[in-house]
């Protein structure tokens, strides 16, 4: 009635073993990408409650949290709000940059590579 055999020992008797091996190709070897810390700058203007908001809205910071880091800017002169990978950091850096000279504040953002 069929022309096909289903063959459930393994072996196709239609075919010969020539005693070649096939080998599957090693995947390629993939590494994590590179991380960039997003680092806030310290101004003289920027009132403090406008620096929480940005860590809370953009950083997806607690109140605690960005009290913490919004202290540690205006102690240090700069400090770490988040660290991802480049685009992600340069696209958080420019959305605070932009938000904040649309609020007409000087605050600003810039990346850094992250240490490992």
């Amino acid at each position: 009635m069929y022309k096909y055999q289903l063959s459930l020992s393994g072996q196709d008797p239609h075919h010969e073993d020539d005693g070649n091996i096939a080998l599957q190709e090693s995947l390629p070897e993939l590494k994590r990408p590179s991380m960039y810390s997003v680092v806030m700058m310290n101004d003289d203007y920027t009132p403090m409650e406008f620096v929480v908001e940005v860590l809370q809205q953009f950083f997806s910071k607690t109140p605690e949290q960005a009290t913490e880091i919004m202290l540690a800017v205006h102690m240090k002169g700069s400090a770490v709000c988040g660290v991802y990978t480049k685009d992600i950091a340069e696209t958080k850096a420019e959305i605070v940059n932009q938000y904040s000279k649309d609020c007409q504040h000087p605050l600003m953002c810039e990346i850094a590579p992250a240490d490992d």
